[in-house]
């Protein structure tokens, strides 16, 4: 499928990830042009220049708004405009009870996971206003709707993230700009590796064992017991970008293999 947006103006955020480097490579195959963001750019660089396309990396921390206001205007400076935002940078963030995080671990996931997100459409959605084009895709979380008691921090930003998203939406509208989350759940990325290598080493399991007791126990809704693909939440990023998803707007699309066990969002 077409998604009719060949020679629009991409920036990612935390692409050097698996999100952010699967939407990169579909973007790229559409012949989207391509600003890259990380907080470390270095392997970021090398792989970009595989892409065969206009594709540049440049280094942002995206809890500072001079960071992404520089971000920004690289993008417009190199391509002269800024047409498509998809914002995947985030962390996990310290878990464990609620009421024992503290006002750091609270605000540490805060400034990650949701100021991150007001800052860059800060940046660049006046700029898509004025081009009267634009899609803004930010990442949340099943966690907005099916929050994890030892996962607050992470919970409580995401869920704000979402909010926001909405918020914006309602407006941006009007002039042609479309603002959309996706939330996914237990995908196979750096992060996820991260919380499965620490389970498997506090119960003495393998890696793969403490794949599937965790789908067992903590995530029953995903009966295809795996972890989702990075790619399977590219693809529907690049649909919520593209023109073909020309009446989304305000959406929170669920890419969780079923594990949200509601109907709602």
């Amino acid at each position: 499928m077409d998604l009719q947006i060949r020679d629009r103006v991409a920036i990612i955020t935390g692409a050097s990830g698996g999100m952010g480097w699967a939407t990169a490579q579909i973007l790229a195959g559409e012949g989207v042009k391509l600003v890259l963001s990380d907080i470390k750019t270095g392997e970021l660089k090398r792989e970009a220049e595989k892409l065969g396309i206009d594709a540049i990396a440049v280094k942002a921390d995206m809890t500072k708004q001079s960071d992404v206001d520089a971000l920004v205007a690289e993008a417009v400076g190199r391509f002269g405009k800024v047409d498509i935002v998809v914002h995947t940078s985030g962390i996990t963030g310290a878990k464990g009870d609620p009421l024992e995080m503290t006002d750091e671990d609270y605000e540490e996931a805060f400034r990650v996971d949701f100021l991150s997100a007001v800052h860059i459409a800060r940046a660049a959605i006046p700029l898509m206003k004025k081009g009267g084009w634009g899609r803004f895709v930010a990442v949340a979380s099943e966690n907005t709707v099916q929050p994890y008691w030892e996962e607050a921090t992470y919970n409580t930003a995401k869920a704000a993230l979402a909010a926001f998203m909405k918020g914006v939406s309602y407006k941006a509208a009007a002039d042609g700009v479309l603002v959309n989350t996706v939330a996914p759940a237990f995908i196979a990325t750096p992060m996820t590796d991260e919380m499965m290598e620490k389970r498997a080493k506090e119960r003495g399991e393998s890696f793969d064992e403490a794949i599937q007791s965790f789908l067992r126990e903590e995530r029953p809704g995903i009966v295809q017991q795996r972890r989702g693909k990075a790619e399977e939440v590219a693809a529907v990023i690049a649909l919520l970008v593209s023109e073909r998803a020309s009446f989304v707007n305000g959406a929170n699309y669920r890419v969780d293999g079923g594990s949200v066990q509601a109907v709602g969002n």
